[in-house]
């Protein structure tokens, strides 16, 4: 009881250790809550719909595409620009994707196995033309091949034998479950515009106006007061008419994201005149040995060129462009240079070693020996030669070697495109099928082992170039970049971080300060330089003249700092974002009523020429394309809707309000153009403008699918 009593008179302590221990509890558990929720937003990439992205499975689609280009195009590797083209594309598709599939399952829209099925049994979409299951009679898709393949893919993923031919098999099925994916998505996206579209479509009355505004050409006498004839000042605009214009336009001052304007600094490090003197000393250094006869395999390396040697006559597309374009010109034995490329910023010596006629294409086949011992490899050789010089049969003497001994053809693409040049046994090796005799059998040794070749036939003579080329880019030292970046440096921390005193400073410092309107943040490069990721993210999380850090980007050779000037949220742009384009619009329409006004009462082309405005004859106008006034320089659809109403003979009742001016006119000629009325194809014509219609509803679904795009935290 004693012990009870202690607690109770402690109660009011425990309760209060009992809640903060609770309070901890809760703290922490919100804490993981909330930090859980931070990290699960540092993994999102985008939103649609509500439904989130995160950068794993964003990467999974990204590496999906990239691998069908890759095999399509027969490529190793992606440039840069590519893999940004390749994520927008994936970005945009699974984004129009979500929309779609949301908006057909409101309405019941579906793709079922059998249309799939019934479209691959008819093989003429054309998505089907890029699979390798073409029949090689026909030309078309033949989906007799492609069930053949599933088969035999099944069976091989069942009991795998090679890995070599499993890869393959593996790599062939990825494309087509990609092909057959994209190909559901596409029909149900036409299925979806195609409803939208048959929504839109007309009947033949349409049909037949459509033809007559379009084949009813009328020719006019023109009245026309350009706006420009009155002069700025004397025109009155007030706030009020500002807000009213911007009311009546608002709806073209709406954005689906946040845009941000920058001012900024970007100065790029170049090569001083120090460094320029160095490399033209390398390069004379490298023109006098080459004339000199020097090695030319030792001198190119030695002056650390972009283009290695090549140990054989190769096409000219193999050597850079600006290269390959002296090549043709030059004598055997001549050196060009030093010579300055400012395309690529490069300095280059060339010198023609050999200009031959070399086949694109041989044909061949080989046995290829080995054995224990370099000497017992060359017995073999020997006897194999000697019998095939006797008229064995090639491919006889090869199966009992273990191999086919098939014809092949090399082809000059297939060694020229080697990312090194071919060396040692490799150079041995093509030389020997390149320049080898028809018909002769030729026994080379390999580094122990002897490859016996035949060549079959040549064809394709070409024009083939050995050259020596020293192409060194005119680079700048480390001791010119650590100058510029500690002069830069300074010119941003002498700022201490404000906007105003940056801008004054860039000038003290020679530099330039420049703006950026309205970046949005798919965009993968900042002011178009490479590298520039965390500036992006800089840009997005900046308040509104803040000074970022100084940025080293571009190719290591740019640096750059910036102002964050303004933040123009996602919605309507505010009057004075869009105040310029507003007051023009007023401004226009206030010339307009002092010219209409100038004009009231004019019922003839003489009373209108009296009033100062500029005649001229217009002819071939129909209301399905503006007319363009020579008098104005501008086109005017509105011209041309007014002309289609007024009979011929008639004065326009009204002025007409344009482009560039106000006019009057008299029609002088209505007339048919030639062409007989075809109301299928009219209609056809009318569907097609439909199918644009629908096209531009996506835009609209955009705007309402809530998308969230923070690629650029990533990429």
């Amino acid at each position: 009881m004693a012990i009870l009593g202690k607690i109770r008179s402690k109660g009011g302590l425990l309760v209060g250790i009992i809640g903060l221990g609770l309070f901890a509890f809760i703290s922490e558990e919100a804490f993981r809550s909330c930090e859980s929720s931070r990290n699960e937003r540092r993994q999102q990439i985008g939103q649609v719909l509500g439904e989130k992205i995160d950068v794993q499975q964003f990467q999974k689609l990204v590496d999906e595409y990239t691998d069908v280009i890759k095999m399509t195009q027969g490529r190793d590797n992606l440039s840069e620009a590519e893999l940004n083209s390749v994520k927008d594309q994936v970005w945009n598709n699974f984004v129009q994707n979500k929309i779609i599939e949301k908006e057909a399952e409101k309405i019941g829209l579906t793709v079922t196995d059998q249309e799939i099925a019934n479209i691959l049994a008819q093989g003429t979409n054309p998505m089907l033309a890029q699979t390798p299951f073409i029949n090689q009679q026909t030309g078309r898709f033949d989906v007799n091949m492609l069930k053949k393949f599933l088969d035999e893919y099944k069976k091989i993923s069942s009991n795998p034998q090679s890995s070599q031919v499993m890869e393959q098999y593996t790599s062939i099925y990825n494309y087509w479950t990609f092909i057959e994916k994209t190909l559901r998505q596409s029909t149900l996206a036409n299925k979806y515009q195609s409803l939208l579209a048959s929504c839109l479509l007309s009947n033949p009355v349409s049909a037949k106006r459509a033809f007559d505004d379009r084949s009813t050409e009328s020719s006019i006498q023109l009245a026309s007061l350009a706006y420009s004839t009155v002069n700025d000042n004397d025109v009155k605009i007030s706030d009020a008419d500002l807000k009213a214009k911007y009311d009546q336009m608002k709806e073209m001052f709406k954005q689906n994201a946040e845009t941000r304007d920058i001012k900024y600094v970007d100065f790029k490090v170049e090569a001083s005149k120090a460094d320029r003197d160095a490399i033209d000393k390398d390069m004379k250094e490298a023109q006098t040995k080459l004339q000199n006869g020097e090695d030319p395999a030792t001198t190119v390396r030695k002056a650390n060129s972009l283009v290695q040697f090549v140990s054989m006559p190769v096409s000219a597309r193999v050597y850079p462009s600006d290269i390959a374009k002296d090549l043709d010109s030059m004598a055997v034995g001549q050196v060009k240079g030093p010579k300055v490329n400012t395309a690529d910023n490069t300095i280059n010596v060339i010198k023609l070693i050999a200009k031959v006629q070399k086949p694109d294409s041989v044909q061949f086949r080989q046995i290829l020996i080995g054995a224990e011992t370099p000497e017992k490899a060359q017995k073999t050789a020997d006897s194999v030669s000697q019998a095939l010089r006797g008229g064995a049969e090639f491919a006889v003497l090869a199966k009992k070697y273990g191999q086919e001994g098939k014809e092949q053809w090399l082809t000059s693409a297939m060694y020229e495109s080697l990312t090194q040049s071919p060396e040692g046994d490799n150079l041995t090796y093509l030389k020997s099928i390149i320049d080898g005799n028809v018909n002769e059998v030729q026994q080379v040794a390999l580094s122990g082992n002897y490859a016996i070749i035949q060549v079959l036939a040549k064809r394709a003579p070409v024009t083939k170039y050995q050259a020596a080329v020293v192409k060194r880019s005119i680079d700048f030292s480390k001791d010119t970049y650590s100058a510029a970046y500690n002069k830069f440096s300074q010119f941003v921390s002498e700022s201490n971080g404000d906007a105003k005193a940056l801008e004054a400073n860039a000038k003290k410092y020679g530099y330039k300060v420049l703006e950026r309107a309205d970046i949005v943040n798919s965009e993968h490069n900042v002011v178009g330089l490479r590298a520039t990721r965390d500036a992006m993210k800089w840009i997005f999380e900046a308040k509104e003249n803040n000074v970022s850090p100084l940025y080293e980007c571009g190719n290591n050779d740019h640096l750059l700092v910036m102002i964050m000037t303004k933040i123009h949220p996602e919605g309507y742009r505010s009057l004075e974002d869009v105040k310029d384009i507003v007051k023009a619009e007023v401004m226009k329409d206030k010339k307009f009523d002092v010219l209409a006004e100038k004009l009231k009462g004019v019922t003839s082309i003489e009373a209108a020429k009296a009033k100062g405005a500029q005649i001229t004859e217009v002819n071939q106008i129909t209301a399905s394309s503006p007319a363009f006034v020579q008098a104005t320089g501008a086109g005017e659809p509105a011209l041309s809707g007014a002309v289609a109403a007024v009979a011929q003979g008639k004065f326009s009742p009204k002025p007409v309000k344009g482009n560039a001016g106000a006019y009057l006119f008299q029609v002088t000629n209505k007339a048919k153009s030639d062409g007989k009325f075809d109301e299928k194809s009219e209609e056809n014509s009318l569907k097609q403008r439909a199918f644009q219609a629908a096209s531009r509803f996506m835009s609209e679904l955009y705007s309402k699918a809530g998308v969230v795009d923070n690629r650029y935290l990533f990429f």
